[in-house]
């Protein structure tokens, strides 16, 4: 029986479990692909605090990581398939059961940090360049960018407020979108309009990503003209939605219409004993840095929850 078991070793579940260590709850970390979550995406981050200058993703978590380990926290790499909740007979104690691919654990508390994945194209070229041209986050790779001819897809407001944001640094940004009209409020549109540096392709759609070892250009068709061509550029950004991997938590938490958790300022769930933290949150903004502080927030939940049922 585990104090604690957390679902999720991205920057928000080893916050989580950095903190469960401390508190000295028998803690374990379960994570289904690799350490590091969503952010391993990108080659480098220059904003989380304490790290001055650009900073190796893999470089920042694998020290999350030792930092968890050193606590006395197992990290084990399965995939979670099946949460229930027990109850002891004539006891007022809640216990959760969780099966993985390889074993069945119990513990007396959860925290949900599974993160969320970014909506792809699924166009050529995507995949091979992630990493190398090819991002979903503004904030964390803009500066890569400097002085350089980038893309960005999307048109909703997200779209727009990273397009306003890389013009900081890229010399032009060609703002494409497959309707001749864009989803985002009116002030963002205005404001993007107003802004030299960037350029609508609208009723457009890409096709292919080119580029050998890094993205080198786009291959854009024209909706209403049927035209291909080829636009030179050093990066892509993609804004047209991110997915929270909690499709094996339905009727288990209660969660929004698009499958965010919905969790109060104390990262507490609609079920007894379990938190959630990180990016699979109905939020607004999703960092690095905002996931460690959900991560925080929930672990001290946690153990208050455990503390007053005891």
């Amino acid at each position: 029986m585990y104090d604690v078991i957390i679902i999720g070793a991205g920057p928000a579940g080893l916050t989580a479990g950095l903190y469960s260590g401390r508190y000295r709850l028998k803690s374990l970390i379960l994570e289904k692909m690799a350490v590091g979550g969503q952010i391993v995406l990108s080659s480098d981050i220059e904003n989380y605090p304490g790290f001055p200058g650009s900073t190796g993703t893999f470089d920042l978590m694998d020290k999350m990581k030792q930092q968890v380990e050193e606590v006395g926290v197992e990290i084990r790499l399965e995939e979670v398939l099946e949460l229930a909740q027990d109850k002891a007979q004539g006891s007022q104690a809640v216990s959760y059961r969780l099966k993985t691919t390889e074993n069945t654990y119990e513990t007396r508390a959860i925290i949900l940090a599974v993160g969320a994945q970014p909506k792809r194209l699924g166009v050529k070229g995507e995949d091979k360049c992630i990493g190398h041209g090819v991002s979903y986050c503004g904030t964390c790779d803009g500066p890569l960018f400097r002085e350089k001819e980038i893309a960005v897809v999307g048109g909703g407001d997200r779209a727009l407020e990273e397009a306003l944001f890389l013009t900081r640094y890229a010399s032009r940004v060609h703002l494409i979108h497959r309707r001749d009209a864009l989803r985002a409020s009116a002030i963002l549109v205005d404001k993007a309009r107003d802004n030299p540096k960037i350029n609508f392709i609208l009723s457009s759609v890409v096709e292919e990503i080119t580029g050998k070892d890094k993205v080198e250009g786009l291959l854009i068709k024209d909706l209403k003209a049927g035209a291909v061509k080829e636009l030179p550029v050093s990066g892509v950004f993609m804004f047209v939605g991110i997915i929270p991997n909690t499709g094996f938590l339905k009727a288990f938490v209660e969660m929004d219409k698009d499958g965010f958790i919905i969790a109060d300022q104390n990262m507490r769930a609609s079920r007894e004993g379990v938190f959630a933290c990180g990016d699979c949150c109905q939020k607004a903004f999703r960092q690095v840095v905002t996931a460690c502080s959900d991560g925080a927030n929930a672990s001290y939940s946690a153990q208050t929850y455990l503390d007053n049922a005891q």
